[in-house]
Protein backbone atom coordinates (compact mmCIF):
# COMPACT_ATOMS: atom_id res chain seq x y z
CA UNK A 1 0.00 0.00 0.00
CA UNK A 2 1.52 3.35 -1.02
CA UNK A 3 1.75 6.41 1.20
CA UNK A 4 -1.27 8.11 -0.44
CA UNK A 5 -3.50 5.12 0.28
CA UNK A 6 -2.26 4.93 3.87
CA UNK A 7 -2.82 8.67 4.34
CA UNK A 8 -6.36 8.32 2.95
CA UNK A 9 -7.05 5.49 5.42
CA UNK A 10 -5.69 7.63 8.27
CA UNK A 11 -7.89 10.56 7.23
CA UNK A 12 -11.09 8.49 6.92
CA UNK A 13 -10.37 6.15 9.83
CA UNK A 14 -9.46 8.85 12.33
CA UNK A 15 -12.50 10.94 11.37
CA UNK A 16 -14.84 7.95 11.85
CA UNK A 17 -13.15 7.22 15.20
CA UNK A 18 -13.64 10.82 16.35
CA UNK A 19 -17.33 10.63 15.37
CA UNK A 20 -17.80 7.32 17.24
CA UNK A 21 -16.11 8.85 20.29
CA UNK A 22 -18.73 11.64 20.07
CA UNK A 23 -16.24 14.43 19.40
CA UNK A 24 -17.77 17.59 17.88
CA UNK A 25 -17.72 17.20 14.09
CA UNK A 26 -15.54 20.29 13.64
CA UNK A 27 -12.90 18.90 16.02
CA UNK A 28 -13.08 15.56 14.21
CA UNK A 29 -12.46 17.24 10.85
CA UNK A 30 -9.55 19.30 12.17
CA UNK A 31 -8.06 16.40 14.15
CA UNK A 32 -8.13 13.91 11.28
CA UNK A 33 -6.58 16.54 8.97
CA UNK A 34 -3.74 17.17 11.45
CA UNK A 35 -3.03 13.44 11.89
CA UNK A 36 -2.91 12.94 8.12
CA UNK A 37 -0.52 15.87 7.58
CA UNK A 38 1.71 14.60 10.39
CA UNK A 39 1.98 11.27 8.58
CA UNK A 40 2.67 13.01 5.26
CA UNK A 41 5.20 15.32 6.98
CA UNK A 42 3.47 18.39 5.55
CA UNK A 43 3.97 21.56 7.69
CA UNK A 44 1.05 21.99 10.08
CA UNK A 45 1.03 25.73 9.30
CA UNK A 46 -0.83 24.64 6.15
CA UNK A 47 -3.83 23.71 8.31
CA UNK A 48 -3.98 27.14 9.96
CA UNK A 49 -3.59 28.97 6.67
CA UNK A 50 -6.29 26.86 5.02
CA UNK A 51 -8.72 27.34 7.92
CA UNK A 52 -8.29 31.11 7.84
CA UNK A 53 -8.61 31.19 4.07
CA UNK A 54 -11.79 29.08 4.32
CA UNK A 55 -13.44 31.81 6.42
CA UNK A 56 -12.07 34.69 4.34
CA UNK A 57 -15.17 35.10 2.17
CA UNK A 58 -17.55 38.03 1.87
CA UNK A 59 -20.40 35.62 1.12
CA UNK A 60 -19.99 34.13 4.61
CA UNK A 61 -21.54 37.28 6.09
CA UNK A 62 -24.84 36.10 4.61
CA UNK A 63 -25.08 33.25 7.12
CA UNK A 64 -25.01 35.25 10.40
CA UNK A 65 -27.50 37.76 8.99
CA UNK A 66 -29.95 35.02 7.97
CA UNK A 67 -29.52 33.25 11.31
CA UNK A 68 -30.12 36.48 13.26
CA UNK A 69 -33.23 37.33 11.22
CA UNK A 70 -34.59 33.81 11.84
CA UNK A 71 -33.86 34.05 15.58
CA UNK A 72 -35.67 37.38 15.90
CA UNK A 73 -38.74 36.08 14.08
CA UNK A 74 -38.74 32.77 15.99
CA UNK A 75 -38.70 34.68 19.29
CA UNK A 76 -41.71 36.78 18.30
CA UNK A 77 -45.17 35.67 17.15
CA UNK A 78 -44.31 35.46 13.45
CA UNK A 79 -45.12 31.73 13.37
CA UNK A 80 -48.63 32.31 14.74
CA UNK A 81 -49.39 34.96 12.10
CA UNK A 82 -48.22 32.66 9.32
CA UNK A 83 -50.32 29.81 10.74
CA UNK A 84 -53.38 32.08 10.66
CA UNK A 85 -52.64 32.95 7.03
CA UNK A 86 -52.25 29.28 6.12
CA UNK A 87 -55.50 28.48 7.90
CA UNK A 88 -57.28 31.12 5.84
CA UNK A 89 -55.94 29.52 2.63
CA UNK A 90 -56.39 25.77 3.26
CA UNK A 91 -58.13 25.40 6.63
CA UNK A 92 -61.53 24.72 5.06
CA UNK A 93 -60.41 21.45 3.44
CA UNK A 94 -60.99 18.13 5.20
CA UNK A 95 -58.07 17.51 7.52
CA UNK A 96 -57.24 21.13 6.86
CA UNK A 97 -55.33 21.66 10.09
CA UNK A 98 -52.65 19.23 8.86
CA UNK A 99 -52.51 21.11 5.56
CA UNK A 100 -52.26 24.37 7.49
CA UNK A 101 -49.22 22.80 9.14
CA UNK A 102 -47.63 22.04 5.75
CA UNK A 103 -48.27 25.51 4.32
CA UNK A 104 -47.24 27.32 7.52
CA UNK A 105 -43.95 25.39 7.58
CA UNK A 106 -43.28 26.41 3.97
CA UNK A 107 -44.07 30.06 4.77
CA UNK A 108 -41.89 30.08 7.88
CA UNK A 109 -39.12 28.16 6.13
CA UNK A 110 -39.25 30.86 3.47
CA UNK A 111 -38.25 33.29 6.21
CA UNK A 112 -36.06 31.33 8.63
CA UNK A 113 -34.36 28.94 6.18
CA UNK A 114 -33.95 26.44 9.03
CA UNK A 115 -35.72 23.14 9.64
CA UNK A 116 -34.98 23.28 13.38
CA UNK A 117 -36.46 26.79 13.67
CA UNK A 118 -39.43 25.61 11.62
CA UNK A 119 -40.34 22.64 13.81
CA UNK A 120 -39.66 24.59 17.02
CA UNK A 121 -41.78 27.62 16.11
CA UNK A 122 -44.57 26.05 14.06
CA UNK A 123 -44.63 22.79 16.04
CA UNK A 124 -45.02 24.49 19.42
CA UNK A 125 -48.27 26.04 18.14
CA UNK A 126 -49.59 23.45 15.68
CA UNK A 127 -49.00 20.18 17.55
CA UNK A 128 -51.04 21.25 20.64
CA UNK A 129 -53.70 22.80 18.36
CA UNK A 130 -54.05 19.60 16.32
CA UNK A 131 -54.28 17.47 19.48
CA UNK A 132 -57.00 19.78 20.82
CA UNK A 133 -58.97 19.36 17.57
CA UNK A 134 -58.92 15.56 17.83
CA UNK A 135 -55.89 14.69 15.69
CA UNK A 136 -53.75 11.82 16.94
CA UNK A 137 -50.60 13.02 18.68
CA UNK A 138 -48.22 10.83 16.67
CA UNK A 139 -49.79 11.99 13.41
CA UNK A 140 -49.53 15.65 14.48
CA UNK A 141 -45.81 15.17 15.17
CA UNK A 142 -45.27 13.20 11.94
CA UNK A 143 -46.76 15.83 9.66
CA UNK A 144 -45.00 18.68 11.50
CA UNK A 145 -41.48 17.25 11.36
CA UNK A 146 -41.91 16.18 7.73
CA UNK A 147 -43.13 19.63 6.72
CA UNK A 148 -40.34 21.39 8.62
CA UNK A 149 -37.61 20.21 6.25
CA UNK A 150 -39.04 22.44 3.52
CA UNK A 151 -36.94 25.16 5.16
CA UNK A 152 -33.69 23.62 3.90
CA UNK A 153 -34.81 23.84 0.26
CA UNK A 154 -37.09 26.88 0.13
CA UNK A 155 -35.05 30.10 -0.17
CA UNK A 156 -33.43 31.84 1.59
CA UNK A 157 -31.83 28.72 3.06
CA UNK A 158 -28.43 29.41 4.63
CA UNK A 159 -27.59 25.78 3.82
CA UNK A 160 -27.61 26.72 0.14
CA UNK A 161 -25.06 29.44 0.97
CA UNK A 162 -22.94 26.78 2.71
CA UNK A 163 -23.15 24.60 -0.39
CA UNK A 164 -22.01 27.48 -2.62
CA UNK A 165 -19.03 28.08 -0.33
CA UNK A 166 -18.18 24.36 -0.13
CA UNK A 167 -18.22 24.23 -3.93
CA UNK A 168 -15.55 26.95 -4.06
CA UNK A 169 -17.85 29.96 -4.29
CA UNK A 170 -18.33 29.61 -8.03
CA UNK A 171 -22.03 28.68 -7.87
CA UNK A 172 -24.43 31.61 -7.89
CA UNK A 173 -26.45 31.92 -4.67
CA UNK A 174 -29.18 33.66 -6.68
CA UNK A 175 -29.46 30.62 -9.00
CA UNK A 176 -29.60 28.28 -6.01
CA UNK A 177 -32.38 30.33 -4.39
CA UNK A 178 -34.34 30.36 -7.65
CA UNK A 179 -33.84 26.61 -8.05
CA UNK A 180 -35.33 25.93 -4.61
CA UNK A 181 -38.70 27.60 -5.24
CA UNK A 182 -40.44 25.00 -7.46
CA UNK A 183 -39.11 21.96 -5.49
CA UNK A 184 -40.31 23.64 -2.28
CA UNK A 185 -43.82 24.10 -3.70
CA UNK A 186 -43.73 20.53 -4.99
CA UNK A 187 -42.77 19.19 -1.56
CA UNK A 188 -45.58 21.17 0.07
CA UNK A 189 -48.16 19.88 -2.45
CA UNK A 190 -47.01 16.26 -1.93
CA UNK A 191 -47.19 16.57 1.86
CA UNK A 192 -50.63 18.19 1.65
CA UNK A 193 -51.92 15.38 -0.60
CA UNK A 194 -50.61 12.79 1.87
CA UNK A 195 -52.26 14.69 4.73
CA UNK A 196 -55.59 14.63 2.90
CA UNK A 197 -55.37 10.86 2.36
CA UNK A 198 -54.80 10.36 6.10
CA UNK A 199 -57.61 12.79 6.94
CA UNK A 200 -60.08 10.72 4.92
CA UNK A 201 -58.71 7.42 6.27
CA UNK A 202 -58.83 8.49 9.93
CA UNK A 203 -62.00 10.55 9.70
CA UNK A 204 -60.56 13.96 10.53
CA UNK A 205 -63.00 16.80 9.91
CA UNK A 206 -62.67 20.26 8.39
CA UNK A 207 -61.34 23.03 10.57
CA UNK A 208 -63.60 25.84 11.74
CA UNK A 209 -63.91 28.58 9.10
CA UNK A 210 -62.15 31.87 9.72
CA UNK A 211 -64.52 34.67 10.75
CA UNK A 212 -64.99 37.25 8.00
CA UNK A 213 -64.15 40.12 10.32
CA UNK A 214 -60.72 38.56 10.96
CA UNK A 215 -59.78 38.12 7.28
CA UNK A 216 -58.35 41.64 6.67
CA UNK A 217 -56.21 41.48 9.82
CA UNK A 218 -54.93 37.97 8.97
CA UNK A 219 -54.07 39.02 5.41
CA UNK A 220 -52.28 42.15 6.62
CA UNK A 221 -50.32 40.32 9.33
CA UNK A 222 -49.42 37.52 6.91
CA UNK A 223 -48.28 40.02 4.28
CA UNK A 224 -46.14 41.90 6.81
CA UNK A 225 -44.52 38.64 7.94
CA UNK A 226 -43.86 37.35 4.42
CA UNK A 227 -42.47 40.73 3.41
CA UNK A 228 -39.19 39.62 5.00
CA UNK A 229 -38.84 36.91 2.34
CA UNK A 230 -39.97 39.35 -0.35
CA UNK A 231 -37.23 41.77 0.71
CA UNK A 232 -34.57 39.07 0.66
CA UNK A 233 -35.56 37.29 -2.53
CA UNK A 234 -36.88 40.28 -4.43
CA UNK A 235 -33.73 42.29 -3.78
CA UNK A 236 -31.46 39.41 -4.84
CA UNK A 237 -33.42 38.42 -7.94
CA UNK A 238 -33.77 42.00 -9.20
CA UNK A 239 -30.10 42.69 -8.56
CA UNK A 240 -30.83 45.63 -6.24
CA UNK A 241 -28.51 44.14 -3.61
CA UNK A 242 -26.41 41.06 -2.92
CA UNK A 243 -27.43 38.09 -0.75
CA UNK A 244 -25.32 39.51 2.11
CA UNK A 245 -26.93 42.94 1.84
CA UNK A 246 -30.39 41.39 1.69
CA UNK A 247 -29.66 39.46 4.90
CA UNK A 248 -28.69 42.70 6.68
CA UNK A 249 -31.85 44.48 5.46
CA UNK A 250 -33.98 41.48 6.51
CA UNK A 251 -32.47 41.66 10.03
CA UNK A 252 -33.35 45.34 10.27
CA UNK A 253 -36.90 44.73 9.02
CA UNK A 254 -37.44 41.76 11.38
CA UNK A 255 -36.09 43.85 14.28
CA UNK A 256 -38.45 46.77 13.58
CA UNK A 257 -41.45 44.50 12.95
CA UNK A 258 -40.97 42.37 16.07
CA UNK A 259 -39.89 44.98 18.60
CA UNK A 260 -41.58 48.21 17.47
CA UNK A 261 -44.57 47.47 15.22
CA UNK A 262 -46.05 44.36 16.86
CA UNK A 263 -44.09 44.63 20.13
CA UNK A 264 -44.21 40.86 20.58
CA UNK A 265 -41.32 40.82 23.06
CA UNK A 266 -39.49 43.43 25.16
CA UNK A 267 -36.35 44.98 23.76
CA UNK A 268 -34.22 43.42 26.53
CA UNK A 269 -34.79 40.00 24.89
CA UNK A 270 -32.48 41.15 22.10
CA UNK A 271 -29.53 40.31 24.37
CA UNK A 272 -30.68 36.68 24.57
CA UNK A 273 -31.26 36.56 20.80
CA UNK A 274 -27.78 37.94 20.07
CA UNK A 275 -26.12 35.46 22.47
CA UNK A 276 -27.96 32.58 20.82
CA UNK A 277 -27.05 33.87 17.36
CA UNK A 278 -23.36 34.33 18.27
CA UNK A 279 -23.25 30.79 19.68
CA UNK A 280 -24.74 29.34 16.49
CA UNK A 281 -22.58 31.44 14.18
CA UNK A 282 -19.38 30.57 16.06
CA UNK A 283 -20.14 26.86 15.68
CA UNK A 284 -20.90 27.27 11.97
CA UNK A 285 -17.73 29.29 11.31
CA UNK A 286 -15.53 26.81 13.18
CA UNK A 287 -17.15 24.02 11.19
CA UNK A 288 -16.49 25.88 7.91
CA UNK A 289 -12.85 26.47 8.88
CA UNK A 290 -12.30 22.83 9.86
CA UNK A 291 -14.01 21.54 6.73
CA UNK A 292 -11.82 23.82 4.60
CA UNK A 293 -8.75 22.08 6.06
CA UNK A 294 -10.35 18.65 5.56
CA UNK A 295 -11.24 19.50 1.95
CA UNK A 296 -7.68 20.69 1.30
CA UNK A 297 -6.30 17.35 2.52
CA UNK A 298 -8.86 15.49 0.36
CA UNK A 299 -7.74 17.48 -2.69
CA UNK A 300 -4.05 16.97 -1.79
CA UNK A 301 -4.64 13.20 -1.71
CA UNK A 302 -6.75 13.42 -4.91
CA UNK A 303 -9.63 11.63 -3.20
CA UNK A 304 -12.42 13.34 -5.25
CA UNK A 305 -10.77 12.14 -8.48
CA UNK A 306 -10.40 8.61 -7.12
CA UNK A 307 -14.05 8.49 -6.07
CA UNK A 308 -15.14 9.82 -9.46
CA UNK A 309 -13.13 7.10 -11.24
CA UNK A 310 -14.42 4.43 -8.85
CA UNK A 311 -18.08 5.38 -9.38
CA UNK A 312 -17.67 5.61 -13.15
CA UNK A 313 -16.09 2.14 -13.08
CA UNK A 314 -19.19 0.81 -11.33
CA UNK A 315 -21.39 2.20 -14.08
CA UNK A 316 -21.29 4.91 -16.72
CA UNK A 317 -25.09 5.17 -16.58
CA UNK A 318 -26.07 8.51 -14.96
CA UNK A 319 -29.31 6.97 -13.65
CA UNK A 320 -27.38 4.34 -11.65
CA UNK A 321 -24.75 6.81 -10.42
CA UNK A 322 -27.36 9.30 -9.20
CA UNK A 323 -29.30 6.51 -7.49
CA UNK A 324 -26.12 5.42 -5.66
CA UNK A 325 -25.41 9.01 -4.62
CA UNK A 326 -28.95 9.46 -3.28
CA UNK A 327 -28.75 6.22 -1.27
CA UNK A 328 -25.33 7.15 0.14
CA UNK A 329 -26.52 10.63 1.17
CA UNK A 330 -29.69 9.27 2.79
CA UNK A 331 -27.62 6.75 4.76
CA UNK A 332 -25.07 9.37 5.82
CA UNK A 333 -27.86 11.75 6.82
CA UNK A 334 -29.01 9.35 9.54
CA UNK A 335 -25.89 9.46 11.81
CA UNK A 336 -24.55 12.93 10.84
CA UNK A 337 -25.92 16.46 10.92
CA UNK A 338 -26.63 18.49 7.80
CA UNK A 339 -24.02 21.27 7.79
CA UNK A 340 -20.98 18.97 8.20
CA UNK A 341 -22.23 16.71 5.42
CA UNK A 342 -22.68 19.64 3.06
CA UNK A 343 -19.11 20.77 3.70
CA UNK A 344 -17.64 17.25 3.51
CA UNK A 345 -19.59 15.69 0.64
CA UNK A 346 -19.77 18.66 -1.75
CA UNK A 347 -16.07 18.60 -2.77
CA UNK A 348 -16.22 14.80 -3.02
CA UNK A 349 -19.43 14.36 -5.03
CA UNK A 350 -19.52 17.54 -7.12
CA UNK A 351 -16.79 16.27 -9.51
CA UNK A 352 -18.74 13.02 -9.90
CA UNK A 353 -22.04 14.64 -10.87
CA UNK A 354 -20.45 17.24 -13.14
CA UNK A 355 -18.62 14.44 -14.96
CA UNK A 356 -21.99 12.93 -15.93
CA UNK A 357 -23.37 16.30 -17.05
CA UNK A 358 -25.40 17.32 -13.98
CA UNK A 359 -25.67 21.05 -13.33
CA UNK A 360 -24.07 22.06 -9.98
CA UNK A 361 -27.20 24.10 -9.15
CA UNK A 362 -29.39 21.04 -9.73
CA UNK A 363 -27.09 18.94 -7.54
CA UNK A 364 -27.26 21.57 -4.77
CA UNK A 365 -31.04 21.17 -4.46
CA UNK A 366 -30.78 17.36 -4.56
CA UNK A 367 -28.11 17.48 -1.84
CA UNK A 368 -30.28 19.75 0.34
CA UNK A 369 -33.33 17.50 0.01
CA UNK A 370 -31.33 14.35 0.72
CA UNK A 371 -29.75 15.77 3.84
CA UNK A 372 -33.03 17.41 4.88
CA UNK A 373 -34.69 14.00 4.82
CA UNK A 374 -31.75 12.81 6.92
CA UNK A 375 -32.88 15.23 9.65
CA UNK A 376 -35.95 13.00 10.06
CA UNK A 377 -34.13 9.72 10.55
CA UNK A 378 -32.63 8.36 13.80
CA UNK A 379 -30.13 8.09 15.43
CA UNK A 380 -29.31 11.82 15.01
CA UNK A 381 -32.53 13.11 13.36
CA UNK A 382 -32.56 16.48 15.13
CA UNK A 383 -35.87 17.62 13.62
CA UNK A 384 -37.53 14.33 14.63
CA UNK A 385 -36.16 14.64 18.19
CA UNK A 386 -37.45 18.21 18.59
CA UNK A 387 -40.89 17.27 17.22
CA UNK A 388 -41.14 14.24 19.53
CA UNK A 389 -40.18 16.40 22.50
CA UNK A 390 -42.86 19.00 21.67
CA UNK A 391 -45.49 16.29 21.22
CA UNK A 392 -44.26 14.42 24.33
CA UNK A 393 -44.10 11.05 22.53
CA UNK A 394 -41.32 8.51 22.07
CA UNK A 395 -38.89 8.58 19.16
CA UNK A 396 -40.23 5.21 17.95
CA UNK A 397 -43.79 6.58 17.84
CA UNK A 398 -42.66 9.71 16.01
CA UNK A 399 -40.61 7.65 13.54
CA UNK A 400 -43.53 5.34 12.76
CA UNK A 401 -45.88 8.30 12.18
CA UNK A 402 -43.32 10.09 10.02
CA UNK A 403 -42.61 7.14 7.69
CA UNK A 404 -45.49 7.66 5.18
CA UNK A 405 -44.34 11.26 4.68
CA UNK A 406 -40.73 10.02 4.45
CA UNK A 407 -41.67 7.74 1.54
CA UNK A 408 -43.49 10.59 -0.22
CA UNK A 409 -40.46 12.87 0.19
CA UNK A 410 -38.23 10.13 -1.26
CA UNK A 411 -40.52 9.93 -4.31
CA UNK A 412 -40.26 13.72 -4.71
CA UNK A 413 -36.48 13.37 -4.41
CA UNK A 414 -36.35 10.83 -7.24
CA UNK A 415 -38.58 12.97 -9.47
CA UNK A 416 -36.39 16.04 -8.91
CA UNK A 417 -33.23 13.97 -9.46
CA UNK A 418 -34.24 12.53 -12.81
CA UNK A 419 -36.25 15.47 -14.20
CA UNK A 420 -33.78 18.36 -13.94
CA UNK A 421 -36.10 20.71 -15.81
CA UNK A 422 -38.28 21.03 -12.69
CA UNK A 423 -35.35 22.35 -10.66
CA UNK A 424 -33.65 24.36 -13.40
CA UNK A 425 -36.74 25.97 -14.93
CA UNK A 426 -36.63 29.21 -12.94
CA UNK A 427 -32.80 29.66 -12.97
CA UNK A 428 -32.72 29.09 -16.74
CA UNK A 429 -35.65 31.44 -17.30
CA UNK A 430 -34.06 34.30 -15.34
CA UNK A 431 -30.59 33.91 -16.92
Amino acid sequence: MDSTAIATCILAGSFILFVLLRFPIALGLAGSSILTLLYLKVPLATIGQTMIQGMNSYSLLTIPFFILAGQIMSEGKMALRLINLAQLIVGGIRGGLAMVNCVACMFFGNISGSAIADVSSIGSVMIPSMKKKGYDTDYSVGVTVSSAIQGVVVPPSHNLVLYSLAAGGGISITSLFLAGIVPGIMMCAALMATSYVFAVKRGYEKDDPVARKDVPRILFDGFMSLLTAVIILGGIFTGWFTATESGAIACLYAFILTFFIYRDIPLKRMTVILKRTFRTVSMVLFLIAASAAFSWVLAYLQVPGMITDWMLNISDNPIIILLIINIVLLLLGAPMDMAPLILIMTPILLPVVTSIGMDPVHFGIILMLNLGIGLLTPPVGTVLFVGAAIGNISISQATKAMMPFFYVLCIVLLILTYIPGIVMWLPNMVQ
